[in-house]
């Protein structure tokens, strides 16, 4: 099974980041009018797309997402404004690592949760245990807001694309929106699972070569079995049925 062509032309990606960010909603992956999904537009100004600030992700649609340079400065006219912390994390990762098209942080209960615990995320079940080897952690420096920050972001990360962020969240980088999303996906299922299973007491632990091999074996990150895109299609469905308003 090989991926199909992706449509990368600004029009289609604001469709489907908008979608993405209802399906953040739809999923409960919200935190008021915080946290972001950014996505770069092909072409050589780096330019991307990110929410209005001060809009819920329900709220959001192709036409309001805000176009932006790598400082965060705002491209062109739009009625709202950048969280300057927001952009700050996501900046350097874009900047920092060339692959970075598109960039999803999050402060869920379970992430969260599992960034503040000190031990990290468990690698006993069966969601973790496809991160082998794809997971990093970056420890915490406070609101994201300084840019000194960012190289030492870029470093801790270094070519994972799942990040716990100590004490803060989760992130997930990818070549595309829906690559990230299924990382992303992943790293949430693991610690909702951690999260419900630490009442239960001791886990089972799984041998680091069967870790190695659900790694090896996970394949809904790789571009040539659709990188997340089926996945991402058939939410994306789901939202249509919902409310198709974001592709306005």
């Amino acid at each position: 099974m090989t991926s199909p062509r992706q449509d990368t032309s600004e029009s289609s990606l604001r469709i489907e980041l908008a979608a993405c960010y209802r399906i953040f909603a739809m999923l409960g992956w919200t935190e008021l009018i915080y946290n972001h999904i950014t996505v770069r537009i092909p072409g050589p100004e780096r330019h991307f797309l990110i929410n209005p600030f001060g809009l819920h992700y329900s709220e959001v649609t192709a036409s309001n997402l805000v176009k932006i340079d790598l400082q965060g400065n705002v491209v062109g006219a739009s009625d709202w404004p950048v969280n300057p912390a927001g952009f700050t994390l996501h900046s350097a990762i874009h900047a920092g690592i060339a692959d970075a098209h598109c960039v999803m942080h999050t402060h869920t209960t379970a992430g969260c949760a599992v960034a503040c615990s000190a031990a990290g995320l468990s690698m006993d079940n069966f969601y973790s245990a496809q991160l082998y080897n794809r997971l990093a952690y970056h420890d915490f420096e406070g609101i994201t807001v300084h840019a000194e920050e960012g190289p030492r972001v870029v470093r801790s990360i270094g070519a994972a694309q799942v990040v716990i962020l100590r004490n803060h969240g989760l992130l997930s980088w990818g070549t595309t929106i829906p690559q990230a999303f299924a990382y992303l996906w992943t790293l949430q299922r693991a610690c909702e699972i951690q999260m419900a299973g630490a009442a239960l007491g001791p886990t089972i632990a799984i041998p680091q070569s069967i870790q190695q091999q659900a790694s090896a074996d996970s394949l809904q990150f790789d571009p040539r079995y659709g990188a997340g895109a089926d996945v991402f299609a058939a939410l994306q469905r789901q939202v249509d049925r919902l409310d198709a308003s974001y592709r306005q």
